[in-house]
């Protein structure tokens, strides 16, 4: 063995294997590189290429170094480093988060509204001492404030282990729970939790009840999910009375009520699922409050007596012009979200008068708003946080009786911001179909016409990008970058016919129009052909593959994050962790020929082809339950193979990391400066 430094990229070995579905052979020269004891992956050739990816992804990389290093130093200049939340009160408690000077991870803290000492509730800092990886999933303090129960990950599986803090001593209770994945809801007067497991496939079918202090094998499932496409989630009414438990996937739901103080008791069905109906569901005394898009697709709201909850009258029609996202209760008042023309609308509405509805204003024309947590149901004042593409995020609280919003805290760019070097647009460009396709930009004033530009997109599962705020992107912005997000089609930036008209036998739309948009850019004078880097990870990093292959010549450097590329493959293999639950997303080529004809035709990976590419690097995570890790390292294997130009090609596989990457608030931002150190690199941006 030797660590040489490389002088050419890895060759993966060519070992087809062949299936047929529908009567069709397909073949795959590279699926060796999936580790058969997956999620385990430990097979010595398999780890050897990876590494000897990596090895190459350093060699080249390496004299960008100091460039890489020079962002990480600025990106991180933007970032307050000693910063705490603004205090939110929750019972008889303030409670906030705190990172200290050069902390990875926050501490989180609370003190008595009375008055009284700070408290540390929980320090990540000490929890993530020596890992590799660590990720808070779930926390909940219990009603009477006197347990935190919390659920910590560390290696980026997405299985995370629940433990149960005494707040008063710091000691743990015995109960720990391995291999959850959700959130820990307290009930029956905080001697009992509900949370769920995944199971072998990362699939949460289930709902169980713990007793504290009962052994973990006598734990109960309240309900238990068959059908392997659906995920279970619980909840509490904003009352705190009864129990949430819901089942769906990506088009259709399912909701039971069980009393919070009797949760072994038999749960009461909202409504039996209905495919392609979407509701959820929030209690005030006595009446269940529904949002759901069964009559109209940007969804209504409804009310029904607890008695009869499946008898729903609307209280809010469904409207082509509003996409009602959510309702959230209160004593008083209730307040709804959505989006208006694809921009957020938070408003607040009456029990007692329907007619009466004050809309919470906000002082730009293009930005992202809504809800900042909201713990208490008795609520005179409602925490908002807003931003912008050029606003940095900022704390409001809103004084409802006053329909007044007080500023509590904007955040601190440490090395200086100054807004007026900066404008922000929303342009509408046209796709081929005639379709007119939102676009949000940043650049600066001074910034010469037809420089580069970064365009970005993700346009799936209903997803909307909003036009918010980011430090890092000014790290191309002021090196004379426009950022754009293009609000494709399969998110729900305009609403859920948006999100429709982007997937199953829509989905190319998806990529039509993120091509479209570039073109776009190009004719309105923004940038040039060639002059366009482009990044998306996940399902945008399938975008990023589809439009390599249809039209590579647009771009100049690629970063696909997590890419979701083997998209046949992975529709066809139902043990995969996601892969029924997707099916409602992609289609199901297994039952459906249509479907397999239309995934082979888009899908990345089967559609690379002999012709020149773009620049690219590509990452993936060797624990990623999401996007498995084979899928990145086949998709760059058969680009080596077939790709007719010399433009760098780079695989970076984290090694005990998922879908996220590393973990971290610097160590994640060293990821950044890496992407942002390739595209400036081969878009020849040196300064």
């Amino acid at each position: 063995m030797t660590n040489a430094t490389p002088v050419s990229p890895p060759v993966a070995a060519k070992r087809p294997s062949t299936s047929t579905h529908h009567g069709i052979e397909m073949t795959d020269d590279y699926a060796w590189l999936r580790d058969p004891g997956y999620p385990k992956v430990e097979d010595k050739e398999i780890l050897a290429h990876l590494e000897a990816e990596n090895a190459w992804f350093k060699a080249r990389m390496g004299d960008r170094q100091d460039r890489i290093d020079a962002l990480f130093t600025e990106m991180r200049a933007r970032i307050k480093e000693a910063d705490k939340s603004v205090p939110q009160k929750d019972g008889d408690y303030l409670y906030w988060t705190e990172f200290e000077e050069g902390a990875e991870y926050r501490k989180w803290w609370r003190k008595p509204v009375s008055g009284g000492a700070d408290e540390l509730i929980l320090d990540e800092v000490t929890l993530a001492e020596g890992k590799e990886y660590f990720r808070l999933g779930a926390l909940s303090v219990s009603k009477d404030g006197k347990l935190l129960a919390y659920s910590i990950d560390d290696s980026g599986s997405e299985r995370f282990t629940m433990r149960i803090k005494v707040l008063a001593s710091g000691e743990h209770l015995p109960d720990e729970i391995p291999g959850t994945l959700s959130a820990l809801v307290w009930c029956a007067d905080d001697k009992a939790l509900v949370y769920s497991l995944a199971n072998e496939q990362w699939r949460t079918d289930n709902a169980r009840l713990h007793w504290l202090g009962q052994p973990i094998e006598d734990d109960v499932e309240l309900y238990h999910e068959d059908d392997e496409g659906f995920r279970v989630g619980s909840s509490i009414s904003a009352q705190d009375d009864w129990l949430l438990i819901g089942s769906s996937d990506h088009e259709t739901s399912e909701v039971r009520l069980v009393p919070a103080s009797d949760p072994a008791a038999a749960p009461v069905l909202v409504k039996a699922r209905q495919k392609g109906m979407e509701y959820d569901v929030d209690l005030r005394d006595g009446t269940l409050f529904i949002h759901t898009n069964d009559t109209h697709e940007n969804f209504r709201a409804a009310t029904a007596p607890l008695g009869q909850p499946g008898e729903w009258t609307t209280l809010i029609e469904g409207s082509d012009e509003f996409y009602l996202t959510g309702l959230e209760l209160f004593k008083d008042f209730y307040v709804t979200e959505g989006r208006l023309r694809g921009l957020d609308r938070v408003e607040l509405r009456y029990y007692d008068d329907p007619a009466r509805i004050e809309p919470v204003e906000w002082p730009e024309e293009s930005f992202s708003a809504g809800s900042a947590g909201n713990p208490e149901y008795d609520s005179s004042v409602l925490r908002m946080s807003y931003n912008s593409m050029v606003t940095p995020n900022t704390v409001f609280d809103y004084h409802v009786e006053e329909q007044r919003l007080e500023e509590l805290k904007v955040q601190e760019i440490p090395s200086g911001y100054d807004s007026s070097l900066y404008t922000t647009e929303r342009l509408e460009i046209e796709a081929r179909d005639g379709t007119m396709i939102p676009a949000s930009i940043i650049y600066r004033k001074d910034r010469a016409l037809g420089g580069p530009l970064h365009l970005y997109g993700y346009g799936a599962y209903g997803i909307a990008i909003e036009p918010g705020f980011s430090t890092t992107r000014f790290s191309l912005v002021d090196r004379g970058f426009a950022y754009v997000i293009a609000h494709i089609r399969g998110g729900d930036d305009l609403g859920r016919a948006w999100y429709k008209a982007g997937k199953l036998e829509q989905r190319t739309n998806a990529f039509n129009d993120f091509v479209d948009v570039a073109k776009g850019l190009v004719e309105r004078g923004y940038t040039a052909a060639g002059k366009i880097s482009i990044s998306g990870g996940s399902a945008g990093g399938e975008l990023m593959g589809a439009v390599i292959n249809s039209d590579p010549e647009l771009f100049g450097a690629v970063v696909a994050h997590v890419p979701f590329v083997d998209v046949l493959n992975t529709m066809l293999d139902a043990s995969l962790p996601l892969t029924p639950g997707e099916w409602p997303e992609w289609g199901n080529p297994i039952e459906d020929r249509a479907a397999y004809e239309l995934i082979a035709s888009y899908s990345p990976y089967d559609q690379v082809a002999s012709h020149d590419y773009p620049p690219m690097l590509v990452t993936a995570g060797l624990n990623d339950p999401r996007v498995t890790y084979w899928e990145p390292a086949k998709w760059v294997a058969k680009l080596r193979e077939l790709k007719t130009d010399n433009n760098v090609l780079l695989l970076k596989t984290n090694m005990g990391a998922g879908h996220g990457g590393k973990s971290g608030r610097f160590e994640s931002l060293k990821e950044t400066a890496e992407e942002f150190a390739f595209i400036l690199w081969q878009m020849g941006v040196e300064q």
